[in-house]
């Protein structure tokens, strides 16, 4: 058994909340790996896009799955086991991957709590980010530190932002990126021939390439030209069917985030039918991925809903919401005079982007699950879990929207050989879930959050949310993590 250095007081199970911990667990402390866990009488749903499947016994050994077998149903079954969790009623989901992170230290002038992040993304379900884009010298130590389970958080793949001027500039970037171990690169905002290069270079050292296209020279036809790995977001994608430029007033200002937003959500009405359909086409051909990040945007088709999501109330640091607020010389933060006619043309928006990329993965391109929080009214671990519902509302049945956030991801980052699946050999990465997700996705949001209730004897009972993590193998209570990120909000507004 190991246990993680930064937990001081291990929880036994019987102290826990009593009705998501299982009559017939035992031997389960918070934060640690086991040498054996048997986790009993489970239904699981998988990352590989089919129902649900159960009621199954699975063994963890360390940080990886041993074998999944049919459920064992007499008393002595595991009688001599050190360490049982009784799944019986919750339901087993891969953990969940977020495929585009920021680890950001600092917000709205001042430090984020170190474990503020990871503990969201944790009491959230989510085992793996890839962070595209923050302060590497840190992110680089707690990479590792998180491997070595020094840390409680996710495990980071680093996707590093690169400049350059010239293309052997760019060029030598990449192989900086390489040599500082960066898992991937993160492209924004160069031009066409500073892309190819940095595209090409990467291949050749190894590494796989997420591109935020923004209004620029290139668009998503260049990138399934040059081969790069994913789309972030989704601009650049109907920039390619239209007929010349998007119809910009005289006065529009790109550098303008009030501009660039408020006209973003008229560009998807301007793409040509036809050649968005051979601009989707070639990026399935060319194995370009899709991270639709649709969770970035909603504030601009609601912005009062954006203001006062519920789960601000107990989880939203101080510094965050001053970072919220509007104000041109932050990114993200461009809400001012927003109007109801800016939040028609986004909810049209919407429709025909979510189209497209049910269109896309109809032509079997790969659609994945990312968040971008930290901007725009998005909360960090919240917004993985609204992205999956935007995906259903896409019109992606349940299943499918697990394997976008699971098996999907997992193959994006060359991982599927041992991530997004519950599977024999793979790592014990997974959740336990107070309820079945694929009846509604809502029950993966924390307890305290959902407004879902249940009769029993008269009385009315609060349910869903995710109970247990288990990440590499270590074994993190939610609730207890949510508390932990409810305690440091909570002194963060005392202090203020």
């Amino acid at each position: 058994m190991k246990k993680n250095a930064t937990i001081v007081v291990a929880l036994s199970l019987s102290i826990l909340m009593g009705r998501e911990t299982g009559a017939d667990s035992r031997g389960i402390e918070h934060g640690l790996r086991y040498d054996r866990l048997i986790i009993r009488n489970v239904v699981v749903v998988d990352g590989k896009g089919t129902p649900a499947r159960g009621p199954v016994d699975i063994v963890i050994h360390g940080n990886s799955i041993d074998s999944i077998r049919r459920t064992r149903s007499d008393d002595e079954a595991y009688r001599d086991e050190a360490q049982i969790l009784d799944g019986t009623g919750l339901t087993l989901l891969p953990g969940l991957i977020n495929m585009h992170a920021h680890i950001h230290d600092r917000r709205g002038g001042g430090t984020l709590p170190e474990d503020y992040i990871y503990k969201l993304w944790l009491g959230c379900g989510i085992t793996t980010v890839r962070d595209c884009g923050s302060n590497y010298d840190r992110t680089v130590e707690d990479r590792r530190k998180s491997r070595e389970g020094l840390i409680v958080a996710p495990r980071i793949l680093l996707y590093m932002i690169t400049r350059g001027r010239t293309t052997e500039e760019i060029r030598q970037k990449v192989r900086d990126i390489k040599a500082a171990g960066g898992d991937g690169v993160k492209i924004v905002g160069h031009d066409r021939d500073l892309i190819e290069a940095l595209i090409d270079e990467a291949k050749k050292q190894g590494l796989r390439v997420a591109h935020h296209i923004g209004v620029e020279e290139t668009d998503a036809w260049d990138d399934a030209e040059f081969g790069v790995t994913t789309i972030e977001h989704w601009y650049g994608i109907p920039d390619a069917a239209l007929h010349g430029s998007q119809n910009f007033p005289s006065w529009y200002n790109y550098s303008n985030e009030g501009d660039r937003f408020r006209y973003a959500g008229r560009l998807w009405r301007e793409a040509d039918p036809d050649k968005l359909e051979a601009v989707l086409r070639k990026m399935v051909d060319s194995g370009v991925a899709w991270n639709t990040t649709f969770v970035a945007y909603e504030n601009n088709r609601d912005i009062v809903r954006a203001k006062n999501l519920p789960w601000f109330e107990d989880y939203l640091h101080p510094l965050l919401e001053e970072h919220f607020r509007p104000d041109p010389r932050v990114h993200g933060s461009y809400n001012w005079n927003w109007t109801t006619t800016d939040e028609v043309f986004w909810r049209e928006n919407y429709k025909l982007w979510m189209k497209a990329a049910r269109d896309f993965a109809g032509m079997g391109g790969l659609v994945c699950v990312g968040e971008d929080s930290g901007y725009s009214f998005n909360l960090y671990g919240f917004g993985v879990l609204r992205e999956l519902e935007l995906h259903h509302e896409a019109g992606f049945h349940p299943i499918d929207v697990i394997q976008h956030a699971t098996g999907n991801n997992a193959r994006v980052l060359g991982m599927d050989d041992r991530l997004g699946r519950i599977r024999d050999g793979y790592l014990a990465d997974m959740i336990l879930v107070d309820g079945n997700p694929l009846e509604n996705l809502k029950y993966l949001y924390p307890r305290g959050i959902l407004d879902l209730y249940e009769m029993q004897g008269g009385d009315m009972v609060v349910k869903g949310g995710i109970q247990w993590t288990i990440k590499d193998g270590f074994v993190y209570h939610a609730p207890t993590l949510l508390d932990d990120v409810k305690t440091m909000v909570a002194e963060a507004r005392q202090t203020r």
